[in-house]
């Protein structure tokens, strides 16, 4: 039994709702996807992603969640805690926007909460990766107070490791 407790699903700033996936998110978060530069899933597998998503938030008590502006009501991404490269005790912090909602503060602003969200959780530490090249990501994390760890060389480049001690 985890000694930590739940991580709230449903957060809400000013601008953003972040709630629990719903298998009628498939086909924006394929197409968020398909930004990447690769094809696009199709959304039957996407909806398989979502699924084990959701099982893995059982299992673990932290989730990553869809990010929807609150006044448009529009899908523009997803933030939220993983296990990713790191562990249940702590944990990652993930997210990735639409291209059309860069540079407008959504990441930061979804990022912080989930950040408040993992310190009512009672962990004492949360981890990024993040690939070199991607400079406004890792900005995101500095406003956040994350500092570089370490870097690592992967089949995919070079990946920054930063940190954040929570209170």
């Amino acid at each position: 039994m985890s000694t930590y407790k739940t991580m709230s699903y449903h957060l809400e700033t000013e601008r953003l709702i972040l709630r629990p996936w719903a298998e009628s998110d498939a086909a924006e978060l394929s197409e968020l996807v398909a930004e990447r530069g690769k094809d696009a899933p199709t959304v039957e597998y996407t909806r398989t992603v979502i699924r084990k998503l959701l099982t893995e938030t059982a299992t673990t008590g932290f989730a990553l969640l869809p990010v929807r502006r609150r006044d448009e009501g529009d899908f523009i991404g997803y933030c939220g805690l993983i296990t990713g490269r790191s562990t249940v005790e702590e944990p990652e912090i993930a997210y990735e926007l639409f291209r059309r909602a860069h540079g407008r503060g959504y990441a930061t602003e979804a990022a912080g909460a989930v950040l408040d969200a993992a310190v009512a959780t009672g962990r004492k530490r949360l981890w990024s990766t993040v690939a070199t090249w991607n400079t406004p990501s890792l900005r995101v994390l500095e406003k956040l107070g994350f500092e570089r760890d370490h870097v690592s060389t992967e089949d995919s480049g070079e990946v920054v490791w930063l940190t954040r001690a929570l209170p």
